[in-house]
């Protein structure tokens, strides 16, 4: 059932009782943290919206009238129910706090994730983690659609619908197995010819993949794949069979690169396949809890000294022990 017109806000009913307790509009103002003109003001228009005075004022304070004393009595139970409404709500909110769920593309999951969720567990050890991962254009799905707190894309702008933030700076290489001919190139390979070179790459809606699509756009867009794979490591191992360049992360090639199992290509100056990672969450609704801790510890822990690239703060390096699962508990 509705109710009547004749009933105060919550606000009010805690006035009338603050001034009740303390003799004073005042001081109950004070305790209140309003003006005694805001306060005196309620009180007014508490009486108007009743029908009945409520206070008698004198140069002493003021007190409660007879009608003022029935009405104290039943805002009491009133502000007393919304009080334990509210320690209720804190309640669930500290559970629902205590959960954190993450989506990132695999490029973030497999090589920066791990060390970002470590900081996390430091930090708020309570905390549980689900991170899941998926392509670039899917986490954006996903985070629009409630079933995630936060995702990390990467691509040259932030998804629809999305508000983010960069967190990492990253680059794109061209890799090939030692005995490829390219991995014997003095002079660099041009966007022109990359973009006619059937490459090895990621699947559609990948970051990886849309950033090198517009970087071979002004040379005719990239050449049909030769093969199109769903994860670094698949990519890399077809490298090293020899299946052809590969573009990747360079975070992806870190150690294959040092031990010359794969070979970066030289690429021309015009071909800028550097690129930003981001932090997304719905547009509207910045992140709270443990979703915005996590943010901090991103932006707090650099960028990437590698790529030279520097829209985002230092990163460090951090490497996976392993490919992460659809799912996985931290």
């Amino acid at each position: 059932m509705a109710l009547s017109p004749h009933v105060p806000e919550l606000g009010a009913l805690e006035l009338l009782l603050t001034v009740a307790r303390l003799g004073s509009v005042g001081r109950a103002a004070a305790e209140l943290g309003v003006s005694q003109p805001t306060a005196s003001a309620r009180i007014k228009g508490m009486e108007r919206q009743i029908g009945v005075p409520l206070l008698e004022r004198s140069p002493r304070g003021s007190r409660p009238t007879k009608a003022g004393l029935l009405v104290v009595e039943w805002a009491r139970h009133v502000v007393e129910a919304a009080q334990a409404l509210d320690a209720g709500i804190d309640a669930l909110r500290e559970r629902r706090d205590a959960r954190l769920v993450v989506v990132a593309s695999l490029t973030v999951a497999e090589y920066l994730m791990p060390g970002w969720l470590l900081a996390l567990h430091e930090t708020s050890p309570g905390t549980a983690v689900t991170l899941r991962t998926a392509n670039s254009s899917d986490v954006a799905g996903h985070v629009l659609a409630g079933e995630a707190d936060l995702g990390f894309v990467e691509g040259p702008s932030t998804p629809p619908g999305l508000a983010g933030a960069v967190v990492a700076a990253d680059r794109l290489v061209v890799v090939v197995a030692p005995g490829h001919a390219w991995a014997r190139r003095r002079a660099p390979v041009t966007g022109a010819e990359l973009a006619a070179t059937p490459l090895v790459l990621r699947e559609p809606g990948s970051g990886t993949r849309e950033v090198l699509e517009m970087a071979l756009a002004p040379y005719g867009g990239a050449a049909k794949p030769r093969l199109e794979l769903a994860s670094s490591t698949a990519l890399k191992a077809a490298a090293m069979t020899g299946a052809g360049p590969v573009c990747l992360s360079e975070l992806a090639v870190t150690e294959e690169l040092a031990t010359r199992r794969l070979v970066a290509v030289p690429l021309a100056d015009g071909l800028d396949l550097r690129r930003p990672l981001r932090a997304v969450w719905p547009a509207g609704h910045r992140p709270g809890g443990p979703a915005r801790e996590l943010l901090v510890l991103t932006r707090r822990s650099g960028p990437s000294a590698r790529t030279g690239w520097q829209p985002a703060p230092r990163l460090d390096r951090y490497t996976a022990p392993g490919h992460p699962k659809h799912s996985s508990e931290s």
